[in-house]
C-alpha cells in the first residue's frame, strides 16, 4: 500500500516516562506503516530540557509558530523530588505553561465517548468540553517565602515613575506570598477563542470565575467576556440558537453535575486544570480526554490531557508488563494529522486521521481494552490487553477498514 503523503511537517514534541514509550509504539504501529510521516522533532524529555536549560521548549514553541501544527507527548513538570531524581540544574517550569505563554490561545479538552464506558455522573448524556485559559495566573506567578514580621506590598511603577501601592499583608510572623498577573490581550484571545469555538461547534458556552471574592482580578475576566459577547457575538449566538451563560465557579460546579452535558465550560487557567481532570475522570478515564491548544494567531498544538504515567513506567523499567491506555495520545496524533490535512488540502491525510480514531473506538467497543477501562466497562467478557497489544489491536482494526 502506498503511504499517504505529507507536504508540511508537524512539530513533534517527545516527552517523558511511560507516555514516551507509548509515543514510539504509536508511531511504529499506527502511523509510519500508513503515512509518509514528516515531523520536525524536539526532545522535551526532562533530561534534554535540563541539558538545554529549557531552551528546547522555547525552540519547539517557535517551530509551532512556523509550521502551525504541533503534537506533544506528556511531560514531567518537576517538583523537589524530581530535581533530586534527575539531578536537575533547577526546578524547571511546566513546559506546557511555557508553550501556552508563547503561543497564546485556549486549551479545549473533550472526552472520547465510547459505548460501554458510562459516565459516573448519570445525568451526563453528551460530552462536556473544557475551555481552559492558557496564560498566566498561578502558572506565571512570582512567589516568596516571608521569613518573619514585616510588610508586603504590590507596587506598580508607571513609565513616568509614579507608583501605585497596595498592601498585601502585615506579617506578624513567617509566611508565604504569591503575585499573579494576566494580560488583556490574552484574556481577549481566550474569550474570542471560546465564543468562536462555541459557534463552530454549535454548543452553549458557560464561563465561571470567583468575581464576588476577586473583585478586580476575576471581575476583569467577567467584564472582558461580557463586553465581547454584547458587542461582537450576541446576535451571532442568537442566530445559531445557542446561549452564553456566566456564573460563579462554585455555582457552575453544582450546575455541571446536574446537567446532561453538551456545552463548553470556559475556565481560568487553574480552574480549567482541575476541572478538566474531574470531567475526564467522571466520563470514565483521564486517558480518554483529548486536548488541543487553539491560538487565535493560527496555531494548533495537540496533546493528551493526562500525565506521564510514572507508576507504569517504573514497572516497565523492571521488565514487567503494563496495560497503559494510549487513547488520548493516539487522538493527539490524529488531531494533529487531521488539522495538517485540512490546512494543506490533503483530504487523504484528514480521512486517515478519522479512520484511526474510529478504529481506536471500535477496538474498545469490540471488547479489547486496557486494564483501566476493563475495570469500569459495562461490556461483558472483555479482553484485557497490554500497552503494546492494545495498539496492535487498533492496527488490526485499522487495516481491516
Amino acid at each position: 500500500m502506498e503511504k499517504i503523503k505529507m507536504t508540511t511537517p508537524l512539530v513533534e514534541m517527545d516527552g517523558d516516562e511511560m507516555t514516551r514509550i507509548l509515543w514510539k509504539m504509536i508511531k511504529e504501529e499506527l502511523l509510519e506503516p500508513f503515512v509518509d510521516l514528516k515531523t520536525e522533532y524536539y526532545d522535551l524529555g526532562l533530561e534534554h530540557r535540563n541539558e538545554t536549560n529549557d531552551q528546547v521548549t522555547v525552540d519547539a514553541s517557535n517551530a509551532t509558530k512556523k509550521y502551525g501544527v504541533a503534537v506533544k507527548c506528556a511531560t514531567i513538570t518537576p517538583n523537589a523530588a524530581r530535581v533530586k531524581e534527575y539531578d536537575l540544574k533547577e526546578m524547571w517550569k511546566s513546559p506546557n505553561g511555557t508553550i501556552r505563554a508563547i503561543l497564546d490561545g485556549t486549551v479545549f479538552r473533550a472526552p472520547i465517548i465510547v459505548k460501554g464506558i458510562e459516565p459516573y455522573v448519570k445525568t451526563w448524556k453528551k460530552p462536556i468540553t473544557l475551555a481552559r485559559h492558557a496564560y498566566g495566573d498561578v502558572y506565571k506567578a512570582t512567589e516568596m517565602q516571608i521569613p518573619g514580621p514585616g510588610k508586603c506590598e504590590l507596587v506598580y511603577t508607571a513609565e513616568d515613575g509614579t507608583e501605585t501601592r497596595a498592601l498585601v499583608h502585615n506579617f506578624k510572623g513567617a509566611g508565604v506570598v504569591q503575585g499573579q498577573h494576566n494580560l488583556d490581550d490574552s484574556i481577549e484571545s481566550f474569550a474570542k477563542s471560546c465564543f468562536q469555538y462555541a459557534l463552530d461547534t454549535k454548543q452553549d458556552l458557560w464561563f465561571a470565575t470567583k468575581d464576588t471574592i476577586s473583585k478586580k482580578y476575576d471581575h476583569h475576566f467577567k467584564d472582558v467576556f461580557a463586553d465581547m459577547y454584547e458587542n461582537e457575538y450576541k446576535e451571532k449566538f442568537e442566530e445559531a440558537g445557542i446561549t452564553y451563560f456566566y456564573t460563579l465557579i462554585d455555582d457552575a460546579v453544582a450546575r455541571v453535575v446536574k446537567s446532561e452535558g453538551g456545552f463548553i465550560w470556559a475556565c481560568k487557567n487553574y480552574d480549567g486544570d482541575v476541572m478538566s481532570d474531574l470531567v475526564a475522570t467522571a466520563f470514565g478515564s483521564l486517558a480518554m480526554m483529548t486536548s488541543v491548544l487553539v491560538s487565535p494567531h493560527g496555531y494548533w498544538e495537540y496533546e493528551a490531557a493526562h500525565g506521564t504515567v510514572q507508576r507504569h513506567y517504573y514497572k516497565h523499567l523492571k521488565g514487567e508488563e503494563t496495560s497503559t491506555n494510549s487513547m488520548a495520545t493516539i487522538f493527539a496524533w490524529s488531531g494533529a494529522l487531521r488539522k495538517r490535512g485540512e490546512l494543506d488540502n490533503l483530504p487523504e491525510l484528514a480521512a486517515f486521521a478519522d479512520k484511526l480514531e474510529k478504529a481506536s473506538i471500535q477496538t474498545i467497543e469490540d471488547g479489547k481494552m486496557t486494564k483501566d477501562l476493563a475495570l469500569i466497562t459495562s461490556l461483558e467478557n472483555v479482553e484485557v490487553l497490554s500497552s503494546l497489544d492494545f495498539i496492535k489491536a487498533v492496527r488490526a482494526t485499522l487495516e481491516a477498514m
